[in-house]
């Protein structure tokens, strides 16, 4: 199973808010180089709501033509409709993606057992290890630790990305799962993430390892390897990135940063708009701070 800092990576767009394929194939290839731990695409850093479903596929198969085999790659193929997430999840699995990852039903509020079978589905029809994505905030609905501990049982169904930051809760569901199971677990927040390794989780699917690829890496592996203090190190000098990259919403912030760093073009898609004035300077200033600017 994929361990360490897994990049959330951005969909790069021209000015025009087309796809840059080209500009997104160097910015992965730039990302592995510097040590990226696998790729996740077309999540909700990558724009996933407002590309086509043919976009979607295009993006992934970019995706993995760019890692060329050196590190997982996982495609975010969720919907709110089961069917559609078989779909991308089978298309995702003909272009080459390694895992999927399955963000929790948005708007239609599924129960626990309509979330399990949903799920189950998925892993079941889609041909893809499934990495579940829980991020309440977004979507309206929690997938609860009980579900979790449910589905971890089900074959194809490999491990969690848990984006409450709510780190009691991780602790609970790390403590509960069975010693030697097959099935990992992932903060899906940059700013608990450390601490969520410490405790015991596998890493972490990150938006900051966009524009700080080698600094997550190293500090993931600093925490697996015992030497914390060198973590925290490292983790103090990306926390004001990890609280004003989401200054506005995900992914406005980080795709400013990186164009900031000459790394895409400032293309965006409504109803996202560009990084206001007020915050640029805090991203800018979170960036010197990391020695990336």
């Amino acid at each position: 199973m994929i361990k360490g800092a897994l990049i959330a990576v951005v969909t790069p767009m021209k000015e025009d808010g087309s796809v840059d394929f080209d500009c997104y194939r160097k910015l992965i290839d730039w990302q592995v180089q510097e040590g990226a731990d696998g790729i996740v695409t077309v999540g909700t850093s990558g724009e996933s709501p407002t590309l086509s479903m043919e976009e979607h596929t295009a993006v992934v198969k970019a995706a993995v033509e760019a890692v060329a085999g050196r590190v997982p790659v996982v495609a975010g193929t969720g919907a709110n409709s089961t069917a559609e997430a078989v779909r991308l999840t089978r298309e995702a699995k003909e272009v080459g993606a390694d895992y999927t990852l399955q963000v929790v039903p948005y708007y239609n509020k599924p129960t626990q057992e309509g979330l399990f079978q949903h799920f189950s589905t998925i892993a079941r029809e889609g041909g893809l290890p499934v990495i579940l994505y829980n991020v309440p905030s977004r979507t309206g609905r929690d997938l609860s630790n009980e579900t979790v501990l449910r589905l971890a049982e089900v074959p194809g169904i490999a491990g969690l990305k848990d984006a409450t930051g709510d780190l009691a809760r991780e602790e609970q569901l790390l403590a509960a799962l069975p010693k030697g199971a097959d099935f990992s677990l992932f903060s899906g927040n940059d700013d608990s993430a450390f601490a969520f390794m410490a405790a015991g989780g596998q890493g972490v699917i990150s938006v900051t390892a966009n524009v700080a690829p080698r600094l997550m890496h190293e500090m993931a592996a600093a925490v697996f390897s015992g030497d914390l203090a060198r973590a925290r190190e490292i983790n103090e000098k990306l926390l004001p990135l990890h609280k004003n990259l989401f200054c506005e919403s995900n992914p406005i912030p980080v795709k400013w940063a990186l164009w900031r760093m000459g790394k895409i073009p400032s293309g965006i898609r409504l109803p996202l708009t560009w990084l206001s004035k007020g915050c640029e300077p805090k991203v800018e200033a979170a960036l010197a701070h990391a020695g990336l600017i």
